[in-house]
């Protein structure tokens, strides 16, 4: 009989979230996949929990995953854990997953913490219909345009950013999507935990970087193409300021485009217009 894989949320911050299904699955595992073993043993030790850790992280996973693979095969119990909340969300552990799964090996959800909802639930923005983006890329010109493609995403939209790009990214946020409402939810679960509410420009003002330990959500309203147009920058503007930073007229139409609802070859025109004077 092969084993089970137990996909199992830790905290992901108050350790009093972690549920007794979670600490009687951990103990009785044979196994502990961890995204941070160093980091996993202190969650560990709080819950009296001995059974053995073995690393399984991003650029491991190709070669934890068969080891941990063989051990179910071997009828072992394995138990995934991440760093915090729930694993597979934007964490490690899809891969195993579906390789487990291809193998006929059963694979038991273990259900606790998850920021991404925690933040979602108290943010006080539309919850009946939401869009999890993850994170954002690094890169001020990638993430300009992946910004762009949830322009017309369904209702509110959810995404992780680290503590030290926040601002760059409430930034973008603004010269892409227009002023819509913006949700800042940090320290969660934790003693600091702060929902801030305002513009992207008002909260990229206000964040102070670097206070935080772990990742942040950013929440976005869902699209009101009214007050975008009668609140933001113009097409015109727009235009200009993607041009300015370097993006190409093909670029610089789709992110107008994707702000703002008008035609994409209507604004490629215009675009055109304005590299050739400057």
């Amino acid at each position: 009989m092969a084993g089970i894989l137990y996909i199992v949320a830790t905290p992901i911050g108050n350790l009093e979230d972690m549920t007794f299904r979670a600490v009687r699955t951990l103990k009785e595992a044979d196994l502990i996949a961890a995204e941070d073993t160093r980091h996993s043993r202190k969650l560990l030790s709080h819950f009296g929990i001995t059974t053995p850790l073995t690393s399984y992280y991003d650029h491991n996973q190709a070669l934890k995953g068969e080891l941990i693979l063989t051990a179910l095969r071997e009828g072992r119990h394995v138990a995934l854990i991440s760093d915090a909340g729930t694993p597979c969300i934007s964490d490690p552990g899809y891969q195993l997953v579906r390789d487990a799964q291809a193998a006929g090996i059963t694979v038991v959800p273990i259900p606790g913490a998850c920021a991404a909802i925690t933040a979602l639930a108290a943010a006080g923005l539309p919850t009946n219909s939401f869009t999890f983006a993850g994170f954002p890329p690094n890169k001020e010109g990638k993430r300009r345009s992946f910004l762009a493609a949830l322009a017309t995403a369904n209702g509110t939209v959810v995404l992780y950013e680290a503590p030290h790009r926040v601002a760059a990214t409430l930034e973008d946020i603004g010269a892409v999507l227009g002023q819509r409402q913006v949700v800042v939810a940090r320290e969660l679960t934790k003693l600091y935990e702060e929902f801030l509410h305002g513009t992207p420009l008002e909260l990229a003002a206000a964040v102070v970087e670097g206070r935080e330990r772990g990742e942040v959500v950013l929440l976005i309203a869902p699209a009101d193409a009214t007050v975008q147009q009668s609140e933001g920058p113009t097409a015109e503007e727009r235009l200009q300021a993607a041009l300015a930073k370097g993006h190409t007229v093909k670029e610089t139409a789709a992110l107008v485009a994707a702000a703002t609802g008008l035609p994409r070859r209507e604004l490629y025109a215009k675009a055109l217009l304005m590299r050739e004077r400057l």
